[in-house]
């Protein structure tokens, strides 16, 4: 008979062994160690057994550092771990990946069975989970009252944030009804609705100990809530039901305490923080708009009638005095010239060329002050024209005849109405004064 496919002895260990570690990834077992051996490599090995059958199992040292006991020859253990398949010799084995006491196993097969069905029904969903508020005033706290919790929690928040009320809710929290008393109080503390929030928790222990926080009456108590719930259960390394349920998981009470309660030297701190930024900010956006008023008010009064009136005065002021200038140098080089000519005619008796001479010069001084006077004169009528066209034109003269005109937020004089829209803070200048406006209707003309 021939077959497809001749497999070697390696390649039928290696399917089988991928076949045994995906369907039996995770199991829990449980029976008598025998044959215990614990290597130099920190490796255990051994075989579990019970009346009819035995399996070899090996538990690698950084999973076995956990083991809170030391096994021993006939020590009756649950195991958590994978069945997989040692190839070189075609033998089957456990690789355990947790070891517990028979007592204590079997409370946590009831914590494993427990948790995988308040899973599936979405007790422990994110969706689910109430924010804490930032600076709760009254807290809640569900726990003895004479345990060791309370008082880590009450001399937490005494040193962090005194000026916050505490209000005690008493439970057992071990002992048969431990469960009943934690979940009523944490009814109690919803239908009294005092606080903001609720520690619900005591200190560390065994399994056994902290097993109300296990029960299901206290999850589901914790699930119907509406007050945010912080479990503080035990210590870092222990995990509870209820930490799975609650809106956050603190390590322990003493954490659950820190977690509520904002440091008051930190909050000191950080408003002083907050007020200097503040101010600086504040101081910013006032150098800001005061320089855009500058800027403005810079710019407004650049068109404004007086100030190109007082422009034009300077020009005038200017032109008069050059002329001035001009006239007194002419004068002065003629001035000089007629001297010249004086002394040059002591040594001539000429007296009819002097007369004619000084005729002359007398005629053009009168010339050259006619010519000033009529330029002065063209000037000034300029000049009054110039004022009477800018006056004509001034808006001051055209606001005080009932008109106004409007600008943007950034100055922009508007003009038409292209250039609004609704919603648009529009300034109104009058002749005494202005009005701000919000444009919530446009009219646009239709042509």
């Amino acid at each position: 008979m021939l077959f497809e496919k001749i497999f070697t002895v390696s390649e039928l260990n290696r399917i089988a062994r991928g076949l045994l570690e995906s369907k039996l990834a995770d199991i829990q077992i449980e029976g008598e160690i025998s044959s215990l051996a614990r290597p130099a490599s920190g490796h255990w090995y051994f075989t579990l057994k019970d009346a009819q059958a035995q399996i070899r199992c090996a538990m690698f040292r950084n999973r076995n550092f956990s083991v809170r006991f030391q096994p021993q020859q006939g020590d009756y253990v649950y195991l958590r771990g994978k069945v997989s398949l040692f190839e070189a010799r075609g033998e089957y084995q456990l690789i355990v990946e947790e070891m517990t006491p028979a007592g204590a196993g079997r409370l946590l097969l009831e914590f494993e069975r427990l948790k995988q069905r308040l899973a599936v029904e979405g007790l422990f969903d994110e969706t689910h989970k109430q924010p804490l508020p930032d600076f709760p005033t009254r807290i809640g706290i569900v726990t003895s009252s004479t345990g060791a919790a309370i008082r880590d929690i009450l001399k937490v928040l005494a040193r962090r944030f005194p000026m916050a009320e505490v209000i005690v809710y008493p439970a057992l929290v071990q002992g048969e009804q431990a469960a009943t008393e934690i979940a009523a109080a944490i009814a109690t503390a919803n239908e009294r609705k005092e606080v903001e929030l609720l520690i619900v928790g005591r200190g560390g222990g065994s399994i056994e100990d902290l097993w109300a926080f296990n029960e299901e009456q206290v999850a589901r108590a914790i699930y119907a809530s509406e007050l945010p719930i912080i479990s503080a259960v035990g210590h870092e390394t222990d995990t509870a039901i209820a930490d799975f349920v609650a809106d956050l998981r603190a390590p322990t009470p003493s954490a659950a305490a820190e977690l509520v309660s904002p440091d008051q030297a930190e909050l000191k701190t950080l408003v002083l923080t907050l007020t200097q930024q503040l101010m600086q900010n504040m101081g910013r956006i006032l150098a800001q708009y005061r320089e855009q008023l500058q800027w403005r008010t810079r710019h407004l009064l650049s068109f404004h009638p007086a100030a190109m009136l007082e422009q034009q005065q300077l020009q005038l002021d200017y032109l008069s005095t050059r002329v001035t200038t001009l006239f007194t140098a002419k004068l002065q080089s003629q001035r000089h010239a007629y001297q010249h000519a004086a002394q040059h005619l002591r040594h001539m008796d000429l007296s009819q060329s002097l007369t004619l001479a000084r005729q002359h010069l007398i005629d053009r001084e009168q010339a050259l002050r006619h010519l000033i006077e009529e330029t002065i004169s063209q000037k000034t009528a300029h000049l009054t024209a110039l004022n009477a066209s800018l006056l004509a034109l001034s808006p001051q003269r055209t606001l005080k005849r009932g008109y106004c005109f409007a600008m943007l937020e950034d100055g922009t004089v508007v003009t038409n109405v292209a250039q609004l829209a609704r919603g648009d803070h529009v300034k109104t200048v009058l002749q005494d004064g202005a009005f701000e406006s919000q444009v919530t209707r446009l009219h646009p003309q239709k042509h």
